[in-house]
């Protein structure tokens, strides 16, 4: 059976898309898995043994012309079934037209009246994104959960020997979001607190100056790999870390990818929505009381509606330090 997901949208929801992939895999049953993803993700399903081709969506591109191209790619793969994870109206529009003999997604897309089947997308206590995808197999397979889960190749795991030939700690600092985002002093509080000697600093070019600031700040000694790593060479210096600090971004899915240890600080948003961290030892981080105003939205905002941040300022960093 010829299968193609759609996950267009960021880095996190492509790492959370592994599960089904790994979902269909472990069903011993005939599937060739396509996956549709935005141009500068692809590089998330290398060495990925399931995946048969990976088609891209160039989002910079009008989409005028980027529709049609991929919607003709999509249809002359013939696939059996597509399963649209977004809730946006191109990729229902892509699944419409995709000529597959059925197709799947959630009821939020504005096209999914024309799919073969929708399900419900909510936001259910308990009930992960992982969960909510993989209910989209419903009669292909069960509903219990597979993890997501990322492949580093031998030069990845090369990059990073170097920097794992004792005991560290990796702090993921910055988020796109302001209110998903640590501030800067309260890293620091934690930093000055860990009994960890090494700590790595990364995030991608665009954090590197948040993370010359946390190292010029901060009493221990700390290694700014931010822009030196790629996502797949992160992940695999996550795996052995002794914890990983990360905010509710793309982090902390790589590091539920990995199975590794990871502490994940949420903000503005809360862990209900179901986009906690999966691996065995994780911890939530947050505000030890109720806020009002917390939530203030499913994304994160660019500033603090209430302009006093609390549900970050007031973290508890002495319950998370190790």
């Amino acid at each position: 059976m010829k299968v193609l997901i759609i996950q267009t949208a960021f880095i996190g929801d492509v790492i959370l898309a592994t599960s089904l992939i790994e979902k269909l895999a472990e069903t011993n049953k005939d599937f060739t898995i396509d996956f549709l993803l935005r141009k500068g993700n692809e590089f998330l399903l290398d060495n990925n043994p399931h995946v048969h081709e990976i088609l891209i969506w160039y989002k910079k591109k009008p989409k005028s012309q980027e529709l049609p191209r991929i919607i003709k790619e999509v249809k002359k793969r013939k696939y059996d079934l597509v399963i649209n994870l977004q809730r946006f109206l191109s990729t229902g529009i892509i699944t419409k037209f995709s000529g597959a003999k059925e197709t799947r997604g959630f009821e939020k897309n504005p096209m999914s009246f024309m799919f073969s089947k929708k399900y419900k997308h909510e936001l259910v206590e308990g009930m992960h994104e992982v969960d909510r995808n993989i209910s989209l197999l419903e009669g292909i397979t069960d509903s219990s959960r597979v993890l997501p889960k990322l492949y580093p190749g031998p030069t990845d795991y090369e990059k990073v020997a170097n920097y794992q030939t004792t005991d560290y700690v990796c702090i993921a600092p910055s988020s796109v979001w302001f209110t998903k985002q640590v501030p800067e002093s309260k890293w620091i509080e934690l930093v000055n607190q860990l009994s960890t000697d090494k700590i790595y600093l990364v995030g991608s070019n665009y954090d590197r100056t948040l993370c010359d600031k946390l190292r010029e700040h901060c009493e221990k000694k700390i290694v700014n790999l931010a822009g030196k790593l790629s996502l797949l060479q992160t992940a695999a210096l996550f795996k052995n870390s002794k914890m990983n600090y990360v905010n509710d971004s793309a982090p902390l899915h790589i590091a539920s990818a990995m199975r590794a240890p990871v502490t994940a600080f949420f903000c503005s948003t809360i862990p209900k929505f179901g986009f906690g961290p999966l691996s065995e030892n994780a911890k939530i981080a947050q505000v030890d009381y109720d806020l009002e105003c917390r939530p203030c939205g499913l994304h994160g905002l660019k500033e603090c509606p209430k302009k006093h941040f609390k549900c970050a300022n007031e973290i508890d960093m002495t319950k998370y330090a190790m």
